[in-house]
């Protein structure tokens, strides 16, 4: 039997009564990293932010860093889920709006709860490596290849996950980065990013693109 890591939540609720309080828990601890920040959220406070006992907490994971690490791959799963919906929902239109919805998207999730996110991509980074947040990357690279391919006559590159990769580091750079500055409006930093994602592409005539994606917006 292979050993469980303490990353590892210690079971995995199957009952409808045992999903809501491990929810709860996820919940908590989301809220206390965006309210208060990472000093604040351990275990007591957690269970008390979650309305159980330390000792019901327990029974779901053995410590803080299994709860932080939980999160940030439910967090990693439903971003790739979003992402793989909504290239498929835009599929058969042009570049630009598909890149704006794609942006969008990303900015609105980081600008959401911001300190929280900042705060799970530090903790990420000390993950080391993690299957199911393996998975949810390799989705969401596989994703933006599936975009690029759509668009290979446009782009002056042939699509790969390398320019995926290098796609996603660069809007996730720049949104990151608007977050940690306080900027507050998403539609300018969505234009900025666009703007870059284009000139990494070299598409074309990306202004006349953009314009047309702000009509339809």
């Amino acid at each position: 039997m292979p050993r469980r890591r303490t990353n590892d939540p210690r079971k995995t609720p199957r009952q409808s009564r045992s999903r809501d309080t491990y929810d709860a828990v996820l919940e908590a601890t989301a809220r206390i990293l965006e309210t208060k920040g990472l000093e604040a959220a351990n275990t007591n406070a957690i269970a008390e932010r979650a309305g159980i006992s330390v000792g019901s907490l327990y029974q779901y994971f053995p410590g803080k860093t299994a709860i932080f690490a939980e999160l940030i791959r439910r967090n990693d799963a439903a971003t790739a889920d979003g992402l793989a919906a909504l290239v498929a929902a835009t599929a058969g239109q042009d570049l630009a709006t598909r890149l704006r919805a794609l942006v969008r998207a990303a900015v609105a999730q980081q600008f959401a709860r911001p300190r929280m996110a900042r705060i799970l991509d530090y903790l990420e980074a000390s993950l080391g490596a993690d299957e199911a947040l393996a998975a949810a990357d390799d989705r969401i690279v596989a994703s933006v290849e599936t975009l690029l391919h759509a668009h290979a006559a446009e782009l002056a590159q042939p699509p790969s996950a390398i320019a995926a990769r290098d796609m996603l580091w660069i809007a996730k750079g720049m949104i990151d980065g608007a977050s940690l500055a306080g900027e507050s409006d998403a539609a300018a930093v969505e234009a900025r990013v666009v703007r870059a994602l284009f000139g990494y592409l070299g598409a074309g005539d990306d202004a006349g693109r953009l314009r047309t994606a702000r009509s339809r917006s």
